[in-house]
């Protein structure tokens, strides 16, 4: 099964699961998503394995870097009319808080959406959403899904 029948199959069903397993970084970090209606929500589990600072114990910066990416790719394949390969061009991404030894989540927003680019604003918090620990801005361009 090609990439452009598994997404639009997800889409239909809201069933991103195979859509995220496609992906295997996010299988090792632990990435799971649900869709509350129009809004979806990402998460990345507590695990040892995803620690950077076992002192704290605080997620390793470059897994919630990676979690943030990988969120903001799979929303833009998500929420398209026709699914296309978003490919990132930048992302910036501040770190505002210590992403402790938690449950964490990703919410993305797209700010603009053009048939060749897009940008996301994505921001990750783990007790409460008033409590960034991350955020980002991505940009994407798209290539057609064979």
């Amino acid at each position: 099964m090609n990439l452009r029948v598994i997404a639009e199959k997800a889409q239909k069903t809201g069933d991103y699961s195979e859509l995220v397993g496609l992906i295997p970084y996010a299988q090792t970090i632990g990435v799971t998503c649900e869709c509350f209606g129009d809004d979806v929500i990402f998460k990345l589990p507590q695990r040892a394995s995803n620690l950077g600072n076992p002192i704290l114990p605080a997620i390793h910066g470059g897994v919630l870097g990676g979690f943030m990416e990988i969120s903001a790719s799979l929303y833009l394949i998500m929420y398209q009319d026709t699914p296309k390969l978003p490919r990132i061009v930048d992302f910036s991404l501040d770190y505002l808080r210590a992403g402790l030894n938690r449950d964490t989540f990703v919410e993305c927003q797209l700010t603009r959406q053009g048939n060749r680019v897009a940008n996301v604003i994505v921001n990750a918090w783990q007790a409460s959403r008033t409590k960034p620990i991350a955020t980002a801005r991505a940009h994407f361009i798209f290539d057609a899904l064979d």
